[in-house]
């Protein structure tokens, strides 16, 4: 199972499926990241965490634990 954790910087990967539940599964969702969304890794912060992503035309910055329930292709 690859995530969106291990996605190089500059590459796009497909969402497949959201792994969590309750709040933060919601709150994942409301940010945006459904099944089927096209996401571009665009940079890390200088520790790694969080990655910033460009999806659905607006930039969002998200911390690996949570990149971590994002299943992609």
């Amino acid at each position: 199972m690859r995530t969106l954790k291990d996605v190089p910087v500059g590459s796009t990967a497909k969402v497949i499926k959201l792994h969590g539940e309750g709040a933060i599964r919601r709150r994942i969702m409301d940010m945006g990241i459904t099944k089927g969304v096209l996401i571009r890794v665009r940079k890390l912060a200088p520790l790694g965490d969080p990655m910033e992503l460009t999806l659905r035309g607006y930039e969002l910055s998200l911390r690996k634990a949570d990149a971590e329930m994002i299943e992609v292709e």
